[in-house]
């Protein structure tokens, strides 16, 4: 296709010279950027952190969601407070408000059960099965028969490599579909929670610090990790014994300084940094605004629903909590739109790409006038997708469809049926149907439902799927519907499990006959989609071949867009300039949340933490040049959605804090990373030291940990 030789991404890895500190790298990547690493004064050796069955990638986990990382030999992991956030929330009450008053364990007797949802993922293995997953298939194969074939060996594989309940297997795709790799993950079961600050000092500013700086944030919690006897991973029992993790960080509370090098490791979650021009005006213009509204709206009716009642606002306080974490970044988003035209950047890089290509390419323009084609079919249908989420936001109905599928699923081979309806994906529907009760209130299910359904009526209805409308209750028989459904309680939502597709049409339940109605409805839009997928995976691909031989002409680097797998990135600790005139320093302080505090929601600081910086008992912890024990730090590391929890590392590989926040300016890094004002919020693992010292009183904890203090 090229006049040039193209190589593999897993070949081309990284361009001589890397701009900035962009890059979301696997870890196979990272000999080819030794020169890189060497040049921010990363000591440790590249070959050592591309292996992960070494240290320090060996105690670098995933929860499914966040990022998180071993920090004992006893299996004890650190992640962020809203990552430990639904745990905290499930054995929390009006009483016990685990939230509002932090929680610590003072013997292993005390750790609480994290829950179903809460797991452990260690990695274990990535391999390359690019040829396993594409030999063969006809570029000429229809979209929809292309996508389920390769679904269908994407299947195979994972069920070839998970051999029992402990491992967990994925065969993500790397840039849309141009590698695929299988990754080999343990499974932890068992996951107990140890210790969370109170929630004034884990989410001190709330959302109105939010993706701001400067910050004082102490977002921290401890989980750990518990397996059977024989040391394999279990279903939750008090037979289980700690985790023994293989490796754990050590902690250093040595502190940084400005222009340090970092590293930092986890799971990022989604970028999209190869789209194109339109892509991103559609996402600007169209489906980002109305996702605003949507959501703006929904935490409105949370709020009017649930206002006065202590125990509806704490079962809705991790669903609010969330929903306003993907508001403000929606808007920032659009905000960073707004101040920066990262569409006209990406017409320039686009129209050099397309003057490139018809130089280097095949000469023809067959590939980009199918890859416009197929984009504009994407923006379309994803239309007619978002007026079908407003048309089904509801927790009971999800449930209902969610049993129905499954029924209908059950009724095939295993190997056939639709991925995330297989037996291995059992575990995970029963956890998820279980952990409504922990989330839900009938008659606030009930107002949102409502009020999405209004929504979805103002919808042009060119937009919305086809013969839907029909088949939608009115909004006034949704008190009936609610009243006389018994999938609000768990036990008889459980029962529905194995229950076969015609005891399920025979139902009297509203919910589960609305399901019912609206499936084929569902399927149709469904089979667009993957008809629609099959076809991207057929031009995305050569797509970014060509993308990636044209930036390695221009040595630029070459990396995927983030897809929930192992990542590493690294940078420097940073100061930035979010407009003229205007530093901020990569540091805040203890007396910055003295400053803060008004004894008002959200900047409350609990008085033992007052009193602690009024007297300024700093002991070990303080800062050399600061003069005081440091809350925040900013560095110019990639980071996105799935890094909270992250490890970040000084050059030696030593825990130094952890990832957690982005500041505004930097929102738009999912789509264009500008490295003049891109930074990564972080907490300063020497503040929470402090905090567990001097507050908490985890001296439990702080002699578990292995950690390195300042010489004297």
């Amino acid at each position: 296709m090229f006049k040039s030789i193209v190589l593999p991404v897993a070949l081309l890895g990284a361009a001589a010279c890397a701009a900035a500190d962009e890059g979301q790298w696997q870890p196979h990547q990272l000999p080819q950027l030794k020169s890189e690493l060497k040049r921010i004064g990363i000591t440790m050796p590249a070959e050592k952190l591309a292996d992960l069955g070494k240290h320090p990638m060996s105690a670098i986990v995933s929860l499914g969601g966040c990022s998180a990382s071993f920090v004992s030999p006893d299996g004890l992991v650190v992640t962020n407070h809203h990552c430990a956030y639904g745990a905290i929330q499930r054995n929390s009450t009006p009483e016990k408000n685990y939230i509002v008053n932090g929680f610590l364990a003072k013997t292993r007797a005390d750790e609480l059960p994290g829950g179903p949802n809460t797991l452990v993922y260690v990695t274990e293995k990535v391999e390359n099965v690019t040829g396993r997953v594409l030999k063969g298939i006809s570029p000429s194969m229809p979209g929809r028969e292309r996508h389920e074939l390769v679904q269908s060996r994407i299947k195979a594989l994972i069920a070839e490599c998970e051999t029992d309940k402990s491992t967990r297997c994925s065969v993500p795709a790397f840039h849309r579909g141009l590698e695929y790799y299988r990754v080999k993950q343990l499974m932890i079961r068992d996951v107990r929670l140890v210790h969370a600050p109170s929630d004034h000092i884990g989410n001190f500013g709330g959302d109105i610090d939010n993706y701001e700086w400067p910050r004082q944030t102490g977002d921290y919690a401890f989980l750990r990790a518990y397996v059977g006897p024989d040391g394999r991973p279990a279903d939750p029992s008090p037979e289980n014994v700690p985790y023994k993790s293989k490796d754990f960080l050590v902690v250093s509370s040595q502190g940084l300084k400005n222009g340090d090098p970092i590293l930092l490791a986890g799971y990022p979650g989604r970028t999209s940094r190869y789209k194109l021009p339109a892509e991103i005006r559609f996402a600007r213009d169209i489906d980002l605004p109305a996702k605003a509204a949507s959501i703006t709206a929904d935490l409105s009716v949370i709020a009017a629903a649930t206002q006065g009642n202590p125990a509806w606002d704490v079962r809705y306080a991790s669903v609010a909590k969330s929903l306003n974490n993907v508001l403000k970044k929606t808007q920032g988003l659009l905000d960073g739109f707004a101040r920066k035209d990262i569409a006209a950047i990406k017409d320039v890089q686009d129209a050099q790409f397309r003057a490139w290509y018809k130089q280097n390419g095949d000469g023809s323009r067959k590939l980009l006038d199918e890859l416009d084609a197929v984009i504009a079919q994407d923006m379309a249908l994803s239309r007619q997708e978002a007026a079908w989420l407003e048309a089904t936001h509801s927790d009971l109905l999800k449930s209902a469809r969610t049993l129905y599928r499954l029924a209908l699923e059950r009724q095939k081979p295993d190997a056939q049926r639709e991925a995330g309806y297989q037996e291995r994906d059992l575990s995970f529907i029963k956890a998820r149907l279980t952990r409504l009760e922990q989330s839900f209130v009938p008659s606030v299910d009930e107002a949102r439902y409502g009020a999405a359904l209004a929504r979805y009526a103002r919808i042009d209805a060119k937009l919305r799927p086809p013969g839907l409308d029909a088949l939608l209750p009115a909004p006034t028989a949704l008190n009936a519907m609610v009243k006389s459904s018994e999938l609000s309680d768990t036990a008889k939502r459980l029962a529905w499990i194995g229950k076969d597709p015609e005891a399920m049409r025979r139902s009297n339940d509203p919910f589960i006959g609305l399901a019912v109605r609206l499936h084929d409805t569902g399927m149709a839009l469904e089979n667009r989609r993957k008809e629609l997928e099959g076809n991207l995976e057929r031009v995305i691909p050569q797509y970014m071949s060509a993308v990636i031989a044209w930036k390695k002409s221009q040595g630029k680097p070459v990396y995927p867009d983030a897809n929930s797998t192992l990542r590493v990135t690294f940078g420097t600790v940073a100061p930035y300039a979010p407009r003229d005139g205007l530093v901020k320093g990569p540091f805040t302080t203890v007396e910055g949340i003295a400053e803060k505090a008004t004894g008002k929601e959200p900047f409350i600081a609990p008085a033992a933490l007052l009193e602690a910086i009024e007297q300024k008992r700093y002991g070990v912890f303080k800062d050399a040049a600061l003069g005081t024990v440091p809350v925040n730090f900013l560095s110019s590391a990639d980071t996105t959605g799935g890094n909270s929890g992250s490890a970040v590392m000084n050059k030696h590989g030593e825990l130094v804090g952890l990832n957690f926040d982005s500041t505004y300016e930097s929102i738009t890094k999912d789509w264009y990373f500008d490295s003049a004002i891109t930074r990564a919020i972080h907490v300063d693992i020497r503040y929470m030291l402090w905090v567990m010292k001097e507050v908490d009183h985890a001296d439990n904890l702080l002699k578990e940990m292995t950690i390195k203090y300042p010489k004297r």
